[in-house]
Parts: structure tokens; sequence; C-alpha cells
């Protein structure tokens, strides 16, 4: 049987642009659920200035309350050195940096080009070898960027082949505001995997325009197997206004288990866990699949 390995963007990417500060309790529990529905990476939080996202401010407290389970890797962001020490202190084991492959975004995002935001990752991925942490990359705007427009895909692979090149085990692909189509995400995925082995490559689609899941069949259709997602479609992108958060998990899973392909995960178990944490923010879950679910459920119970 096929499989495919999901990366849980929930707790760090879905959660910290959340304007209601979100309980630690809250944040353990639900990394505790998603790994009790059998996610086996799930990235936990960020090791950033908690000026620039304050619902990130726990990322220490986080990591060392942490119940970690066995076979489960809980990554963390860490976009300078400085992070990258903080998290090893926190007993991190395996980190993440992110550049764009958008000069523009660059800039505004984390005020500094393409070519320099790589640069300041060099000190990290020293750190890393020599400590034996594998890095994960991210690439946003690998589709279109709300300062620039389209995004052209030499220029994604460019980066990305760049952060391959400098140690990233795995370069994540973004669509940030999520104007991806399957034709122009395979267009974009084709030049990326002709300097990049698909093997190292995975997929991060936003469905801004109800197109993720689309766009993550296209991808494995050529051939891709890693891919993020976040429970209960969690998320969104602080500097693309209206850009929703990354494609649900729990609507992954449904297509992924729909086509008869392996990924370890209890599908109910993980609609519970989006349910918890939509409760707790106030909202129902985004998750086409995980309200069907839940709707399905409520009536058998009736």
């Amino acid at each position: 049987m096929t499989s495919v390995r999901i990366v849980e963007m929930g707790p760090r990417d879905g959660l910290q642009n959340e304007k209601q500060q979100v309980p630690l309790a809250t944040k353990l529990e639900l990394i505790d659920r998603l790994a009790a529905a059998g996610l086996r990476e799930i990235e936990a939080t960020s090791f950033v200035s908690p000026k620039w996202v304050p619902q990130m401010g726990d990322h220490d407290a986080l990591m060392r309350a942490l119940a970690r389970r066995p076979g489960v890797r809980y990554p963390v962001l860490t976009p300078n050195l400085q992070g990258f020490q903080a998290a090893m202190d926190a007993g991190a084991d395996y980190v993440a940096v992110f550049a764009a492959a958008s000069e523009a975004f660059s800039k505004k995002n984390i005020n500094c080009s393409i070519a320099e935001s790589i640069e300041r990752f060099l000190p990290v991925m020293a750190a890393a070898r020599e400590r034996g942490v594998s890095v994960r990359g991210y690439v946003s705007c690998v589709i279109g960027c709300p300062y620039e427009g389209p995004v052209a895909p030499d220029k994604v692979a460019e980066v990305a082949e760049r952060l391959a090149d400098i140690g990233c085990r795995e370069v994540s692909l973004g669509d940030t505001i999520g104007v991806g189509t399957p034709a122009s995400v395979q267009r974009m995925l084709e030049a990326v995997a002709a300097r990049v082995p698909l093997d190292r490559l995975a997929g991060h689609y936003h469905d801004t325009y109800g197109m993720a899941v689309a766009n993550l069949y296209a991808s494995y259709a050529m051939g891709l197997r890693a891919f993020d997602a976040s429970v209960g479609g969690l998320g969104g992108c602080p500097y693309a206004k209206g850009a929703t958060g990354n494609v649900a998990t729990e609507d992954v899973l449904f297509m992924l288990n729909g086509l008869g392909i392996e990924t370890g995960i209890d599908i109910d178990r993980l609609v519970d866990a989006g349910a918890f944490i939509s409760k707790v923010l106030g909202r129902p879950p985004v998750s086409r699949a995980g309200k069907a679910l839940l709707a399905r459920r409520e009536k058998a119970a009736a």
C-alpha cells in the first residue's frame, strides 16, 4: 500500500495568528491529542521573539512540559542562531528555518532579501550539524505573493535548491496565500523537482480559494509523498491579508483514506482534536470533512 507522511502544523502555524492567547495547557493537550490520533510529526512551537509572535511566547515552557510520545517528532521553528540555541536548551531535537521565493515578501516579513535570509541560516545549519539535529526548510509564496503577484517556478526552484544545499533534509513548498491551482502547482513542482529530489520535498498548501485538497492531489499524482496540514484548518498568514489557514488535516486524511493511502492516522481521533481546539477558540471547525463527520455522529446518536 502507498503511504503518505503528514506533518501537522496546527499547534504552531495554526495557532500563531490567533488574537486570543491560547493557554499553555490547551496547547499541550492539543499536541497530545494529535499524537494520540497517530500523527508522527507535529510542529510544536516557534522560537521567535514574543514581540513579533506573542502567541508563541511560551515556547520554552511548552517544550519543557511536552509529554513526548515514542516515535513522534516535535519540530520547532528557529529563524536564527539565538532561537536555535534556546530551542536546544528547551529540549528540541528537530528544527525548521524559513525563506521566501518572493523578494518583496522576504523584505516585508523578515526585513531582508532572500539571499540575506539564507545567509542568516548558515550558523544555524552549522550548529545543527554539530549536534546531529535535522533541519527542515520552508519556502513561502511558491505560487504567488501578496506584493509581487505571480512567482516564477524557476525562482522557487532556486530557493529550494539553496536550502537543500545548505543542509535542509526536507524543503516544504508553501502556497502562503492559497492562489495555486493544480496546473500552477504542478508547474512549480516540476521546476523544483528538476533541482531537488521529490523525496526531499513536501507540499504546504493554504486553502484561500478552496483549492488546497485539489493541489495536494495534483502533487501526489506527480509523486510527492509528504504534506503539511493543520487540524481544524487553523492558521493564516499575518503578512498575507485574507489568506486562510493551511489545508485542514481532516480533509486531507478523508481524501487519502478514500484513495486507500496509508497514513497511520485515526480520523475519528483527529476530528475530536479539531473539535477540541475549535471549541476553545469559540468557532466551528473549518474542516469540511470534520464538520460532516461530527454531524454524522450526532445523527447516529440521536
